[in-house]
Order: C-alpha cells, then sequence, then structure tokens
C-alpha cells in the first residue's frame, strides 16, 4: 500500500469530514449502530465538565463555544452552554462538578459528536487559560503570542484566537491574525542577522527596508552578548531604535534577571531610556513573573501554545424512558441535569439541580446554545470577550473562588 495520501497533502481532517464527525472514535459509531438495530434510541442528557485543572488554583477559562455550535448545527438537539471566554471553576476533592456545557437530544443523533465537542473545547480551553495565567502575572506589561510553530500549522488560528481572548495583546501569526482582523506583531528572526552576517548592518537594513509604521525592535542575541549588542544596536540606529527583544534560550542564559538589568542599565546610562526591553524563549508564567518588574513585554510560544491540557469529559445523567425521567450517571459522577448559579460578589459558583429555585441575586452560567438544531445565540466580539475575560481574571486572583452544591 502507498503511502502517499490521496485525497489530500497533509495528515488532517477536512472541515466537511469533521462536520460529519468522521473523525470520532469507532465505539460511538458501533453504539450508534446497535441502537438503530435494537430500535431503542432514548433521549438523554449530556453533561460535559472538568474535574480539575493542571494549576493550584480551581479556575479556567473555556474557548471553543463558537466552534461546537458550529458542528452540532442542525443536528435534531438542544444544547445550553458556557458565555465564550467564561470563568469555571472545579471543585478539587469533592464529586460535584459544574458542567460548561449540556446537550439535550436523541443519543443516536449526536453520538458521534463527542469526540470531535471534547476536541474543540480541550483544545482552545487549554490556550486560554494558560495564557490567561501568563497575562495575569504580567499585569500592564505587553505579551505577544509566539507559539503557533509549536503545533501543526493547522491550528494556528485556533491558537491565537484562544491566546488573545485569554489576554494576549497580539499575535504574530499571519493567518491567525487575519481572521481576527488584526495586523500580526513581530519584527526579525536570527536568520536575517545569519543571512546577512554582522547585527549593525542586519538592523540597518531592516530599518531601510521596512515601513515605518513597522517599529523597530532589534534582536540583540545572536553573535554577541546580549549587552553587548543593545549597546550596538543603539549607537547604530539612535533615537530611531524602538526596543531591544532578548531570544536567548535557556541553555545560555545564566541568571537572565540580571542580564536584562544589565541591559537596562547599559542603554539608561547612553541616552537609551526610552528603549525597551522584550524578551522570549520558553517563557511561561513563571518567567514571566520574575522578568515583570523590567522587562516592557512577552513573546511566549510553546507554554501558551502547547499548555497542560484541560481535560473535559462527556456524560450521560438522565435519561428519559416510558415517560419518566431516570437519573442515571455512571459510577464516579453525579446525576441530573443541572445548572449553575455566580454570586459575583463572591465569586462563588453554585450548582443545583436544573428543576430547582434560581439562588436569589445570582447570574445564570447555562444559557441556549441551539434549539432544535439552530443556533440561537449572538456571539460577541474576540474584544468584548477579552475585555471580559481580563475583568473575571484580576477578580478570580483577588477572591477566593469556590464551588458550592445545594
Amino acid at each position: 500500500m502507498s503511502s502517499d495520501l490521496s485525497d489530500r497533502r497533509f495528515w488532517l481532517a477536512k472541515e466537511d469530514e469533521i462536520k460529519r464527525a468522521e473523525t470520532t472514535d469507532i465505539y460511538f459509531v458501533n453504539t450508534a449502530q446497535v441502537l438503530a438495530a435494537k430500535g431503542h434510541d432514548p433521549e438523554v442528557v449530556m453533561e460535559i465538565y472538568a474535574r480539575g485543572v493542571p494549576y493550584p488554583d480551581p479556575w479556567g477559562i473555556v474557548t471553543g463555544i463558537y466552534e461546537v455550535a458550529k458542528l452540532l448545527e442542525g443536528l435534531p438537539i438542544s444544547v445550553s452552554a458556557m458565555e465564550e471566554g467564561e470563568a469555571f471553576l472545579t471543585a478539587p476533592g469533592s464529586a460535584i462538578y459544574e458542567p460548561i456545557l449540556q446537550i439535550e437530544g436523541p443519543y443516536k443523533a449526536f453520538a458521534p459528536y463527542e469526540n470531535p465537542v471534547l476536541g474543540l473545547l480541550c483544545s482552545s480551553t487549554s490556550v486560554s487559560t494558560k495564557a490567561a495565567r501568563v497575562k495575569a502575572v504580567a499585569g500592564d506589561k505587553t505579551v505577544f503570542s509566539f507559539g503557533t510553530r509549536r503545533t501543526h500549522p493547522a491550528l494556528a488560528p485556533l491558537i491565537e484566537r484562544a491566546a488573545y481572548i485569554g489576554g494576549f495583546e497580539n499575535v504574530s501569526n499571519v493567518l491567525g491574525a487575519k481572521l481576527m482582523g488584526k495586523k500580526p506583531v513581530g519584527t526579525m528572526p536570527h536568520a536575517l542577522i545569519q543571512c546577512i552576517g554582522e547585527p549593525v548592518e542586519a538592523w540597518r537594513a531592516f530599518d531601510e527596508v521596512m515601513p515605518r509604521d513597522l517599529l523597530r525592535i532589534a534582536l540583540v542575541d545572536t553573535f554577541y552578548d546580549e549587552k553587548t549588542e543593545a549597546i550596538m544596536a543603539w549607537e547604530a540606529l539612535g533615537s530611531k531604535l524602538d526596543g531591544v527583544r532578548l531570544d536567548t534560550p535557556s541553555s545560555r542564559r545564566g541568571d537572565f534577571k540580571k542580564i536584562v538589568e544589565e541591559v537596562r542599565w547599559e542603554l539608561n546610562i547612553r541616552g537609551g531610556n526610552k528603549v525597551k526591553i522584550f524578551v522570549s524563549g520558553g517563557m511561561d508564567e513563571n518567567d514571566v513573573a520574575n522578568l515583570a518588574p523590567l522587562a516592557d513585554g512577552f513573546g511566549v510560544g510553546t507554554s501558551v501554545s502547547w499548555p497542560p491540557v484541560i481535560d473535559f469529559s462527556a456524560k450521560i445523567v438522565e435519561v428519559k424512558a416510558g415517560g419518566k425521567t431516570l437519573y442515571r450517571a455512571k459510577r464516579g459522577d453525579i446525576g441530573g441535569m443541572k445548572s449553575v448559579y455566580r454570586n459575583e460578589k463572591k465569586f462563588e459558583d453554585i450548582l443545583l439541580l436544573a428543576k430547582d429555585s434560581a439562588p436569589q441575586g445570582a447570574k445564570p452560567l447555562l444559557a441556549p446554545l441551539i434549539s432544535n438544531g439552530k443556533i440561537v445565540r449572538t456571539f460577541r466580539s474576540i474584544d468584548d470577550i477579552r475585555r471580559s475575560v481580563l475583568s473575571k481574571v484580576k477578580r478570580l486572583r483577588s477572591l477566593a473562588p469556590r464551588l458550592v452544591a445545594r
């Protein structure tokens, strides 16, 4: 058998294949066939949730709701979900959880879609959650997404959107930025300096060729140490120099904070007080927190584009049979369709059965997304979502959020 692909160039699913649930696991197909053969296709309620997050504090930022809506549109089902960019909470050590999305309908109609639904939510939410945590420690310092080179290129737009919603100021990927209506950020790689052969000549060439609205940020760690090249860049470009970027790999850094301090000092004593310092290369939230008092901005890559996964699960919690609603959860889960409400003042989420009365003064977190196959939600702009996320994360870090059951 030839190893060549006959109908595509790359090992990736086409949009139509995803829409037809062809990226599912075979046991969902088997289940649908058995139910059809036996004439047994009950109405069910399925909930999607996370038991925990891979971080010390129990919160995440859900994204991917938009794509799930597009995936499930047209199926004979109804879906309720949190808003894109909503903060969700977990309760480590407890059996309770809050659903971020619920599906109601005949199981056979949506059984094969469990795989792609979880994939869309896990991939996007993991990025947005990590980005929100990085931005939180960066404070008012600028953070750019530089990480799409570490993942399959087909995922670049998803990653950049989730990183931006999570709080990053902008993204470097050309297509990702284009789909968001943004202008990508970035100036030069080491390759430019290596091809020209001398840093000063490369920086001057960049200045001569690039349009004036593009910042003159010199990469200053190619052939010499960072302090030396930063001085060279200032002496070569003077007041035209907007900033310097240190992209030193961790294997060559030593004490990176001290290196940044040295660069700042040497620029300042030569009159380069307004020259900004950007750092990149293996940054995570710990690095950003350590350098935020000194650096003006950060390029964060792999830690956000390939983050710890938010491990969502999808489980049936109700089955309708013989005119009755049966609470039917598997071992380790809790039955019954649920509602989640938030006490905004305390950032306390309250879990209860959907049939129970809403707590006074609390905000419902689940709202209709699809009704009988039709999308019924108007999606907000990514800028509105991002602003909401930044506000929520600020409150999450100042309070002690918790999930309780009533």
